[in-house]
């Protein structure tokens, strides 16, 4: 019976060249000269820092940019408030999502339930098995997932496994 698991992944890798990159374009700007405005990848946060909310909002849009260019879904990321840091400097914090936590294992169940194909699915540690007797049902139920409002992660298609 085909199947496949869902799961969460951001390539760590391809996240410091997204950073980096946003940083070398943010330098080239030329409403960036002179700026301050930086940004820096600890562990599963980004920290944006710039002088006022407008170069904030810019910086951000320069990071998704970068990382539509390489394949990063923008569910990955959890976009926190502009913050004040002193010195005239305002920071954003931006958490990066891995995994597919029990919460959102049991909406995507639900989801798959809900939709009344002939899809299975089942949690295991941070991914979910769907398997069915037809592999186009769960190409449908892949993209149905991907695009569901509802689902405030990104997914990814692994292990697929066919009869």
């Amino acid at each position: 019976m085909p199947s496949f698991d869902l799961v969460s992944k951001l390539d760590m890798g391809e996240m410091k060249n997204v950073v980096n990159m946003a940083q070398k374009q943010l330098q080239a700007r030329y409403d960036f000269k002179g700026s301050n405005a930086s940004f820096d990848l600890k562990e599963s946060v980004i920290e944006i820092k710039a002088e006022d909310e407008t170069k904030m909002r810019a910086a951000l849009d320069i990071l998704r940019t970068q990382m539509a260019k390489r394949n990063i879904g923008m569910k990955s990321m959890e976009v926190g408030e502009v913050e004040p840091s002193g010195n005239r400097m305002y920071k954003q914090e931006l958490k990066l999502k891995m995994g597919i936590d029990k919460e959102n294992g049991k909406l995507i169940n639900r989801l798959v339930k809900d939709s009344k194909s002939k899809v299975t699915s089942a949690y295991m540690d941070e991914k979910i098995r769907l398997t069915s007797k037809n592999i186009d049902d769960l190409q449908e139920m892949y993209r149905m997932l991907r695009e569901h409002e509802e689902v405030k992660i990104d997914l990814q298609m692994e292990n697929m496994k066919r009869d």
